[in-house]
């Protein structure tokens, strides 16, 4: 948790925490594989910070955004045909090749037919996951210092310790009850706080002057909100928008444990599709769908702006002074004080909100979120999107707030010459692919040329 005050000088070093501007403390044949680009993601501002961040050209990370999105629908399928031999998927490099594993070398044929490489393991997900979960039970009974961040390490098929005491570390695991043999410990010197601090990415202030930043813009029926970090504030905090009028209360809040919460606003704040791009440009939110390891992501606060890394490690522990959050996600992005509950998007899909880091945006640093869906479920949300009828982006005419209609529809195969039509409009399938939801015609014009 990166934690800064408002009134008071920030320390130079962040540790990983939380980021806020502090007042608080806070079998069968394969499935075919998916051939389609990225969603709505080569907005100029996106692609001019992966360049930036991740030494890609322009082509290279529209390559890399078209290729990560196909990696994700096929590593989503094998995830389903595999079942319980599935041990993970990644991706790897500019073109994202994705690898998927499984400890049954009989389907090693079946991952290559869908277009993946095959890496046969000792150890299912599921097990990976038990394993970690187990030592999550350990940290609720006594959060564990010197074992500050865990995960399920899907390219080592380990779970991973991080500790600047790996003898302590290990006694940790041995007292979880864990087998040894599914744990890697690590030396690491990060020393986890809470990241202290109604477009993803704006700041807000809570009661007594602390400062974070917006998450992703929600509603629950009519009310209209934002999710956000827990850490940022407990429920009935009052908080104010960027420009300190008041704004709305947290209706709900998790942390430690987890690190979400949301804060329902009142009438004189919207709820919009977008989050906070360089430049203050605004990138568009078409979905959740949580992005594979290995893929690109980038992160919206109110102290640092718009940064890209790529997604480490999906469900991560880790241990703050405040106690052990569990199930956030690792990722190359940095961030400091005041950005905590900013938003974090792959592409054109939102995937969470921050929690904490260490490191800073000059030197470079590491960052953990806690994903979105989990949140939504959690309050029963839903998010803000460029796809929902009478949103910006909805493809009907525009005097018309119905919903679109038309023959497109999502989890079809479509060919190349294909036509459909989606709102008033007709579109020419321009390349073959299975669509999904967030894949509308005019959203990705890549695959869709209107008629």
């Amino acid at each position: 948790m990166l934690h800064r005050y408002v009134k008071g000088a920030c320390s130079a070093a962040l540790v990983v925490g939380a980021l806020v501007v502090a007042g608080h403390p806070a079998a069968a044949a394969g499935p075919a594989p998916v051939a389609a680009p990225a969603p709505p993601a080569a907005d100029p501002q996106l692609l001019d910070a992966l360049q930036r961040d991740l030494g890609l050209t322009r082509d290279e990370a529209v390559g890399r955004l078209a290729a990560e999105s196909r990696a994700g629908a096929t590593a989503d399928t094998l995830r389903s045909t595999l079942a319980g031999s599935f041990a993970g998927a990644w991706v790897h490099g500019d073109a994202a090749t994705l690898t998927v594993a499984t400890t049954d070398t009989a389907e090693a044929d079946l991952i290559t037919a869908a277009g993946a490489r095959a890496r046969v393991v000792p150890h299912a997900l599921t097990e990976l996951d038990a394993a970690k979960a187990a030592l999550d039970r350990a940290a609720t009974r006594q959060a564990p210092q010197a074992a500050r961040v865990w995960y399920v390490d899907v390219t080592a098929n380990q779970v991973v310790v991080h500790s600047p005491k790996p003898e302590q570390a290990r006694a940790f695991v041995t007292a979880s009850g864990v087998d040894g043999d599914l744990v890697r410990v690590v030396r690491s010197a990060e020393q986890p706080r809470p990241l202290y601090d109604l477009r993803g990415g704006d700041a807000y202030y809570m009661g007594s002057g602390g400062r974070c930043s917006v998450g992703f813009p929600v509603t629950r029926g009519t009310q209209q909100g934002f999710a956000t970090a827990g850490h940022c504030g407990r429920t009935g905090t009052s908080t104010s928008g960027y420009n300190q009028a008041a704004q709305g209360t947290f209706q709900g809040s998790s942390f430690p444990g987890n690190d979400y919460a949301w804060v329902a606003t009142n009438s004189s704040w919207t709820a919009t599709p977008y989050v906070k791009g360089s430049g203050g440009q605004n990138i568009q939110v078409a979905g959740s769908t949580q992005a594979p390891v290995g893929a690109s992501i980038c992160r919206s606060g109110s102290t640092t702006g718009w940064h890209c890394g790529t997604i480490q490690q999906h469900n991560t522990s880790v241990t703050y002074p405040e106690g052990t959050i569990t199930g956030v996600t690792r990722t190359s992005v940095c961030a400091e004080p005041g950005d905590s509950g900013g938003a974090y998007i792959s592409g054109s899909q939102a995937q969470g909100v921050t929690s904490g880091g260490s490191g800073n945006c000059r030197t470079g640093g590491t960052t953990y979120h806690q994903p979105l869906n989990e949140i939504l479920q959690a309050y029963g949300l839903t998010l803000k999107t460029t796809t929902g009828p009478g949103d910006p982006g909805d493809p009907g005419d525009p005097g018309d707030p119905g919903e679109p209609g038309g023959t497109w529809a999502a989890g079809t195969d479509y060919r190349a010459g294909d036509q459909v039509t989606y709102g008033s409009a007709t579109y020419r399938c321009l390349q073959g692919h299975r669509s999904m939801t967030g894949w509308e015609p005019p959203n990705v014009p890549a695959l869709w040329q209107r008629v």
